[in-house]
């Protein structure tokens, strides 16, 4: 078992710090077990789930939401649109530092949003692609110019794309920043060690300081959820993220524990490579017959059973079947083994040989055990690739793997769960799929205000890409997280973050 208070020590005396500084009682101190390590930390160019969990700890952002999901002023403190839709003015919280010690205002706004907007690296373009300019129209005030209404725009500032970092730290280190983000969250950056921690420690001179009651926080990435469990039954942890739901019951019967969970905004599924370099170049990425055959092999209510005890909900589209967005008229299909083989014999293959890489943590894997061996029956000769998830993301970009299990957290606007993962130039578009029709309803959908409008096109496009399966939806995760009975304050949220006003540690 990993012993997470000798290397919280080691680092302490690395750095010249006695142990006791870190652990005394006048200290409050939160261990936070993450499921991976995340990837880059800088809003622009990160995409992991785990990098907003700490991104909640580091960067404000524009607005926020509730627990209901309703959008709240953070560093906006209002707004209002033009009777057209073109135009965003948002008036912003006065009083505010970075970590750098630079105030933020309406230029910072401006400047982030223009690196988003335009640094190669930026994965926030597409969420970005509306706003024409951005004006400062006070030293508190910017007005945002749109091409064209979008419904959607709010709610991108509720994520990375509302992140705001100090622009002169931006200016001054570029794609480096991601080694040290500067924000102005409650907390500031301390130290990360790849695969082993990443320390942050409370901002003095944060605007909301009296809400903030830890004053170190060290996220601690551990992939096996038995053994993150094992570390905060020990003492070594005081919340972890991703409890695994068969320790649902253990956690909710141990009086040193607390429970807690939220339904999920997101989805989990296979994505599939389908144009993205020549690793796309083979029959699961060239031939939609045969990933209509794979689909048809799964049985996803069974692996719901199997893998979660009943816990998730299992899903074909990119929102859950309880979602006002889903589309009714593309069901969950049946497995069906014989229509599977019909269709890959149809494409020229008894057999097939395909490889998928799967995180490499005990859940994903056992959810694409399962997979693999329903897809047997069917013919297909599945081989799974473990893959550490920060190098499993990197992969997917570069488009060097066939097929990958991944997930996404979810968004409070539907566009959030779709967009840049299904139109050509979507910022996290790994399977390169591209359909000029899908574009024009994706596009069409984000610029009408009126929900019925905008779930047609939905709809639309659902239809279409059920028949060409750039990715196979399999399930919707419930979040779930175990604490330490010292821990006070915790509220879930459905975006799956852990935010840490009000938290406090006994």
């Amino acid at each position: 078992m990993r012993k997470l208070t000798i290397a919280a020590m080691m680092a302490a005396l690395a750095a010249g710090v006695a142990p006791g500084a870190i652990t005394g009682a006048a200290a409050a101190e939160l261990r936070i077990g993450l499921q991976e390590d995340p990837d880059v930390l800088d809003p622009d160019q990160s995409r992991t789930f785990v990098g907003r969990i700490v991104y909640a700890a580091v960067c404000d952002k524009l607005v926020d939401i509730t627990p209901d999901l309703e959008i709240i002023p953070q560093l906006a403190t209002g707004w209002s649109w033009s009777d057209d839709g073109l135009t965003l003015t948002m008036d912003l919280r006065e009083g505010v530092t970075f970590h750098d010690g630079k105030a933020f205002d309406a230029e910072a706004v401006k400047a982030n949003i223009e690196r988003s907007k335009t640094m190669p690296e930026s994965r926030r373009k597409s969420e970005l692609s509306s706003i024409e300019t951005t004006e400062v129209t006070g030293s508190h005030q910017v007005k945002f110019t749109l091409a064209a209404p979008d419904a959607t725009l709010i709610a991108q500032f509720a994520d990375r794309a509302g992140m705001m970092l100090s622009p002169t730290a931006a200016a001054e280190k570029g794609v480096e920043l991601g080694l040290q983000p500067i924000c102005s969250g409650p907390f500031k950056f301390v130290e990360r060690v790849q695969q082993d921690r990443i320390v942050l420690e409370k901002f003095a001179d944060y605007w909301n300081a009296d809400a903030i009651h830890v004053d170190k926080v060290t996220y601690l990435p551990i992939p096996d959820t038995t053994v993150r469990l094992a570390n905060l039954r020990s003492g070594d942890l005081d919340l972890l993220e991703r409890l695994a739901a068969p320790d649902a019951a253990s956690v909710k019967g141990d009086s040193n524990l607390k429970y807690a969970e939220a339904v999920s905004l997101g989805y989990q599924g296979i994505t599939i490579n389908v144009a993205n370099g020549e690793m796309s170049k083979n029959p699961l990425g060239e031939d939609a017959r045969i990933r209509q055959a794979l689909e048809l092999s799964i049985d996803r209510e069974a692996l719901n059973q199997v893998v979660f005890e009943g816990v998730f909900k299992p899903g074909n589209q990119s929102f859950p079947t309880t979602s006002p967005w889903y589309n009714e008229k593309v069901p969950m299909p049946a497995r069906d083994v014989e229509k599977a083989k019909a269709l890959l014999k149809e494409a020229g293959y008894d057999k097939l040989e395909i490889e998928v890489q799967v995180p490499n943590n005990p859940v994903q894997m056992q959810v694409m055990q399962v997979v693999q061996a329903m897809a047997a029956e069917a013919g297909f000769d599945m081989k799974l690739k473990a893959t550490e998830f920060a190098t499993l993301l990197q992969q997917q970009s570069a488009g060097i793997y066939q097929g990958s299990q991944v997930g996404w957290s979810g968004r409070v606007d539907p566009d959030g769960n779709i967009h840049q993962f299904m139109t050509c130039e979507g910022g996290i578009n790994d399977s390169k799929y591209c359909n000029p029709e899908i574009d024009a309803l994706l596009n069409e959908a984000r610029q009408s205000t009126d929900n019925a409008v905008r779930k047609a096109k939905y709809d639309a496009a659902r239809e279409i890409l059920a028949n060409d399966l750039p990715i196979i939806y399999l399930y919707h995760q419930t979040w779930i997280w175990a604490l330490s009975s010292k821990v006070e304050g915790f509220t879930a949220y459905p975006d799956g973050m852990i935010r840490l006003e009000n938290v406090k540690v006994n």
